[in-house]
């Protein structure tokens, strides 16, 4: 029965995209609806969390590279994947500004450009694992990616709009629309984290124009936060004295001021907004439950943290006994993960659970348990697979 209910959304969720396309050709805009084609033949070996909305996990044994490629990275959408023009498209700067700003591509394109590589990851990744059980999507362990971002800094766009001193708040507001009475996906950004210089407005990612399910024609990206920061398919920016009212603030993407116990209901006001990633690490160059016959097997795989640096990666390959310092590779940047590897030397036959630890540039190591929260968040437990282990 689920198999044929996924058959049937995802029908519905082609007849209704190529009614939108159809109607945005007649706008001028079949460029968008061949880049929309095109990215749905390449999202194949993704795991479909929701087809409409679009939510598509990794597989963790494809996040083989220090760059995720485009057709491999994991898709994040809270409503139905606008189809925007470009031609038309622009950003709308207001609110708390000495001049309110309506910017085209072009005209962002002519700011100074950055390149810069990032890690996003959705603040419900691994919420799967959560017990008892919290709602929202499924996500295991593959709602993580790194890309090569190319855009402007956000503080730069801000100054030619004058924003006031007393700003404290950026609401970020994409072109993404819920259905009948869904309110807007509206994020609040605090002013210091939007002019942090490593913050940006971006219309590439690794060399190419966003693709549509990635936000084109701009996003945003917030190094270091939780992936909801970095909204997708920017239209709007409103500088504000005051953090948004809307649910998404106010409600949702926040978790207990204090270690709670599993199940609980917490109240919002006992909570806080969900920003910082914390500490994690992800083992990818072996599948969990894999046959080993190897006489030495490569452990591999990623660890990153939000605004910190990863120091180190232990990897145990006896149940959590002891743990070994696993070598990190060269490819760093200040908000991208780390790869770590360790070459394990097969010794006995048996069922072995193999384990990795991260620890950051402010002492903070991978705990055994994550903290249980209403909402799924931030689950950074050790990572483990297991792997049964018939020496030659």
């Amino acid at each position: 029965m689920q198999a044929a209910h996924l058959t049937v959304d995802t029908r519905r969720s082609f007849l209704a995209q190529v009614c939108r396309l159809g109607a945005a050709a007649l706008l001028g805009s079949a460029g968008a609806a061949r880049t929309t084609f095109g990215e749905q033949r390449s999202k194949e070996r993704l795991i479909i969390r929701s087809p409409r909305p679009e939510d598509l996990e990794t597989p963790p044994h494809l996040l083989t590279s220090w760059i995720t490629p485009n057709d491999l990275f994991y898709v994040r959408s809270h409503f139905y994947t606008p189809v925007l023009n470009e031609a038309e498209w622009k950003l709308v700067i207001d609110g708390n500004v000495d001049r309110p700003l309506e910017i085209t591509l072009s005209e962002l394109r002519s700011f100074p450009s950055i390149r810069q590589v990032v890690t996003l990851e959705c603040a419900g990744n691994g919420r799967a694992f959560f017990e008892p059980r919290v709602p929202g999507v499924q996500w295991e362990k593959g709602a993580v990616g790194t890309a090569e971002w190319r855009g402007v800094r956000l503080r730069d766009v801000l100054a030619r709009a004058g924003a006031a001193r007393t700003a404290r708040y950026l609401w970020l507001d994409g072109a993404d629309r819920g259905i009948d009475r869904a309110p807007d996906f509206i994020r609040s950004l605090p002013v210091e984290k939007a002019l942090d210089p490593a913050t940006l407005l971006v219309y590439e990612m690794n060399g190419e124009p966003l693709p549509v399910s990635h936000g084109f024609p701009l996003r945003a990206v917030v190094p270091g936060w939780e992936g909801a920061y970095s909204v997708k398919w920017l239209t709007h920016i409103r500088v504000s004295e005051s953090d948004h009212d809307g649910p998404f603030t106010q409600s949702g993407y926040r978790r207990p001021r204090r270690p709670v116990k599993p199940g609980v209901l917490v109240a919002p006001s006992d909570t806080v907004p969900v920003r910082e990633l914390p500490v994690k690490s992800l083992i990818t160059s072996v599948a969990h439950d894999a046959n080993v016959s190897r006489a030495e097997v490569r452990i591999a795989g990623f660890a990153w943290v939000g605004d910190a640096e990863i120091r180190r990666v232990d990897v145990s390959t006896d149940n959590g006994r002891t743990w070994n310092e696993a070598r990190l590779g060269r490819e760093r940047a200040q908000y991208a993960w780390r790869q770590f590897e360790y070459l394990w030397r097969l010794r006995e036959t048996g069922s072995y659970a193999v384990m990795s630890r991260a620890t950051d540039s402010r002492a903070r190591v991978q705990p055994i348990v994550a903290e249980w929260n209403p909402a799924g968040y931030l689950w950074n437990a050790i990572d483990q697979v297991r792997l049964n282990v018939q020496v030659e």
